[in-house]
């Protein structure tokens, strides 16, 4: 797995790939979690600016999405 991706399309896709994983049982929470937590420590601002996900990338992910990444980034304080 790449650590920045410049590209929000990319960072996008890598989300909804890695939370899809876990969605279909091919992925534990636990490596969800490690993953999700890296791609933001990794990607500061293009996850989450001021607290918020840019409205671009939750439109990109969905709201399902968006929710998972949002419990684990609240669960590891980020």
């Amino acid at each position: 797995m790449r650590a920045v991706y410049r590209n929000p399309k990319e960072l996008a896709t890598k989300l909804k790939d890695v939370v899809d994983l876990y969605q279909d049982d091919l992925l534990s929470y636990e490596k969800l979690e490690a993953t999700v937590v890296a791609m933001i420590k990794a990607n500061d601002d293009r996850i989450y600016k001021n607290g918020f996900m840019p409205t671009k990338l939750i439109a990109a992910i969905g709201e399902e999405r968006k929710s998972i990444v949002d419990k684990i980034a609240a669960d590891n304080n980020l």
